[in-house]
């Protein structure tokens, strides 16, 4: 059975208080799609850390922007989308962190990418053609038996 959703879209205001009620958006999107709690907390923290960073970072601070969380069921994945039209950055162009060197000499930014990444399968990043921009995260739905944390498939 391949399951599939409508993909419902909500704007959210770019504040640190909002971020709460954003991923609590997405948490019914890993609920919809089967997911185990602890998959669906990663997904969460992934979601909040890229909008953490939307705000900081794309946004320059609080209440300069609006976030836009979608979420889709395809298939076998689960797909939420971030749009914000802040300052234009794409985190896959990012290296990771050296972890092996001395903590004193790790850089301050860039271990929150890592995080997303390793919560998610997949990390895209595109410029929409009216100049937004456009973070994909996805997930994918382990098979299991009922009441597993998955989703069953004939």
């Amino acid at each position: 059975m391949i399951v599939r959703s409508l993909m419902p879209s909500k704007r959210f205001p770019g504040r640190f208080e909002t971020l709460q009620s954003l991923c609590a958006f997405v948490r019914r999107g890993a609920e919809a799609a089967g997911l185990s709690d602890r998959e669906a907390y990663a997904v969460e923290l992934a979601v909040d850390e890229a909008c953490t960073n939307i705000i900081e970072h794309g946004y320059g601070g609080e209440s300069r922007g609006e976030i836009q969380a979608t979420w889709e069921v395809r298939g076998s994945e689960l797909v939420i989308e971030l749009k914000d039209w802040g300052k234009p950055f794409d985190p896959t162009k990012v290296p990771a962190p050296d972890f092996q060197v001395p903590l004193e000499e790790l850089p301050m930014r860039g271990a929150g990418l890592v995080m997303i990444r390793g919560a998610m399968d997949e990390v895209q990043y595109q410029t929409t053609p009216e100049g937004a921009n456009l973070l994909r995260l996805i997930k994918r739905i382990p098979c299991g038996p009922p009441g597993g944390g998955g989703v069953e498939r004939a």
